[in-house]
């Protein structure tokens, strides 16, 4: 329950606090949790001439200005060529907090990127409040999760589609497998597993033609970084399979290794169980080699396609192809064929490189 409350007008509601569907005219309290989740209004205290915009709740893109009133949802984001942050332990009014991604997640920015310039400041003037039953509390995006599942016994197949690190084109490759196999005839879902709030990815693959899609905000996370994520991805699965797809695509955001915890759900028997054709976009042929031999050591199945920049040109695509053994195609200049690649193996689980050797 709260109190001492006041009305104001939001210039901007971030797709990150979605989830709790707000109007413009809200209400706020001073009496602030600061935990993941739960959704502060802040005063922005600069302009900026790039990273200068926030995805709204309504997926647009909107560009801010000092004095515009945001509304978004605490959280921390640990990314590799952006903008990484944390939630402090207390947040009162009146604290200085940064915008730390186009999403519009809000936290205390502990790393600049040197190409983005340093993070938008934003003064926190409250935390926004609804009313239930005529009660007032704090708005969460967790009161309005889809529910985690602890384990994940049946499924349609899953392809996976995972980079080398960020901005290597996984976006493109899900969006572009989502629509081949859409046109295929095929019944096909979508989800975004791991990385920080920004719900452009999942509505990209809903433009090409996916029948239901979801993300890991939906469960409830803001980003995926240092946490048990594994019901949540479980959770999106399952809530997935309702939809009766004949195929689930899941993206998997920021990089193979790093802090988002991809290698934890790629690694999960279960999941394995279900994947039937696992998509690796790279930059450069020492990303192509590390990820083959990281998947064959411990994920125990072999890449089925690698895309990405690495092949942009016929060097990259016959080095990979004959040096490594693996099929490579660009998503961009070859849709149809990455989308034939990925249907002709959609309905056959792989073997294991240890079972290849034994036959």
């Amino acid at each position: 329950m709260t109190t001492g409350t006041e009305t104001i007008t939001a210039n901007i509601i971030a797709s990150s606090s979605g989830a709790v569907k707000l109007e413009k005219e809200l209400t706020i309290t001073k009496s602030i949790v600061a935990q993941e989740g739960y959704v502060v209004a802040v005063k922005l205290l600069d302009d900026k001439d790039n990273y200068n915009k926030i995805e709204n709740a309504q997926g647009d893109f909107i560009a801010y200005k000092k004095g515009d009133i945001v509304i978004g949802a605490l959280g921390e984001r640990q990314a590799l060529r952006g903008y990484s942050g944390v939630i402090p332990r207390a947040i009162k009014v009146g604290d200085v907090l940064h915008i730390l991604n186009m999403g519009g997640i809000i936290g205390f920015c502990q790393s600049p990127h040197p190409d983005f310039g340093p993070a938008m400041r934003a003064e926190v003037i409250g935390a926004v409040v609804t009313k239930e039953d005529d009660i007032q509390k704090h708005a969460c995006i967790q009161d309005y999760a889809i529910e985690w599942e602890y384990e994940l016994n049946e499924s349609v197949p899953l392809i996976a589609v995972t980079g080398t690190c960020m901005n290597v084109g996984k976006t493109m490759a899900a969006a572009q497998i989502v629509r081949q196999l859409a046109d295929k005839g095929y019944r096909v879902a979508a989800a975004k597993l791991t990385g920080a709030s920004l719900m452009r990815d999942v509505r990209s693959m809903m433009e090409q033609g996916a029948i239901a899609c979801t993300h890991f905000s939906e469960a409830g996370l803001v980003s995926t970084t240092g946490k048990n994520i594994l019901p949540m991805a479980k959770g999106l699965i399952k809530h997935l399979n309702k939809q009766k797809p004949d195929l689930i695509v899941l993206e998997f955001g920021d990089g193979i290794i790093g802090a988002y915890g991809v290698d934890s759900l790629l690694m999960d028997k279960e999941i394995q169980k279900f994947t039937s054709v696992h998509v690796v976009a790279a930059q450069d042929f020492m990303g192509c080699w590390a990820a083959d031999h990281f998947f064959r050591k411990r994920y125990s199945r072999s890449i089925s396609i690698i895309t990405g920049p690495v092949t942009d040109n016929l060097v990259g695509i016959q080095f990979i192809q004959n040096t490594m053994g693996i099929r490579a195609v660009n998503a961009v200049a070859d849709p149809k064929k990455l989308g034939d690649w990925v249907a002709d193996g959609a309905f056959t689980l792989p073997i294991s490189p240890t079972d290849e050797f034994r036959i």
